[in-house]
């Protein structure tokens, strides 16, 4: 296949990875995601397995699993059968079995410390003992000043990655580039990354990381490089700066401590950065940046 068709392949699934995390909460139909990517039924499904690694089912049954934990763990005043409506499951009983299948316990117990057990059986085995003892120690963190803000919605170029590691340079080069190609601006303060995947509980190869670099116009689609929109809305956000490893144990400690007692919850979209010095890019792995967390009351 030549690099031209596997980019606009990648391009047409991530068309529909981008549809269905945006109606998690709505029932989502194979058919209605093919038309979506511009495929007959037969080759989205190959295509969609060879692009993401799982079959669509399976890729849609987890993100919704996984952002349900997320809420019934971060949004206290979320019912466990209102957090699973919010994320597309309609029958109660369904639910709870394929979340004690997925987690090893019911949703019940997961508020009750099962979260706790399954994050650190999860950094045991795929983190680091560095970054394990750095989340350990997050507790005693002084924790940024978090201000609230509604933010303008922002239209990005970008490249999807797997794994929350140091090979996330490798999409930021391949978005430099698309740029240099197409005579986009390519500044370090316009660079800014989608963290679609909490690390607590995914392991760190399996995390999905997006890449993204802001554009003021429509973008061409070409070798894998896509296009969206970051919504506008109201966010938590901090100012952050340190090395390749600091930022995993702030965004714990946000989630753990600052945002269930905030009054606020959890909103649809994923958490993203804004960077004024990118680690993965930095030859001192050192980063600046504006943590951005989507919330609603």
């Amino acid at each position: 296949m030549s690099l031209s068709t596997d980019g606009v392949r990648v391009n047409r699934i991530n068309d529909a990875l981008y549809y269905i995390h945006q109606h998690i909460a709505e029932p989502l139909d194979a058919r209605q995601l093919a038309k979506v990517a511009a495929y007959s039924a037969y080759h989205f499904h190959r295509c969609f397995k060879q692009v993401t690694g799982e079959n669509v089912n399976e890729y849609i049954r987890r993100a919704r699993l996984e952002r349900c934990a997320n809420l019934l763990m971060f949004s206290p005043g979320l019912t466990i059968q209102e957090a699973s409506q919010c994320c597309g499951f309609l029958s109660p009983a369904s639910f709870s079995q394929a979340f004690k299948k997925h987690f090893a316990c019911s949703p019940t117990q997961w508020r009750n410390h099962g979260y706790s057990k399954f994050s650190q059986a999860n950094y045991q085995q795929h983190w680091s003992d560095d970054l394990q003892q750095r989340i350990l120690n997050a507790k005693a963190l002084q924790m940024p000043e978090v201000k609230v803000q509604r933010l303008p919605a922002q239209p990005v170029a970008y490249v999807r990655h797997q794994g929350y590691d140091r090979s996330i340079r490798q999409a930021y080069e391949k978005l430099h580039v698309w740029a240099d190609s197409q005579g986009v601006e390519w500044q370090v303060n316009k660079l800014l990354g989608l963290y679609h995947s909490n690390p607590d509980i995914v392991p760190a190869p399996l995390c999905h990381y997006v890449a993204c670099l802001a554009v003021d116009d429509p973008i061409v689609r070409r070798g894998g490089v896509s296009a969206l929109t970051i919504p506008e809305g109201m966010h938590a956000t901090l100012h952050a700066a340190g090395g390749y490893g600091d930022l995993l144990p702030i965004l714990h400690k946000f989630y753990m401590q600052w945002l269930p007692n905030s009054g606020y919850r959890l909103g649809n979209t994923p958490a993203y950065v804004r960077y004024s010095r990118c680690q993965f890019l930095d030859p001192n792995e050192r980063f600046e940046l504006q943590l951005c967390i989507p919330i609603t009351l």
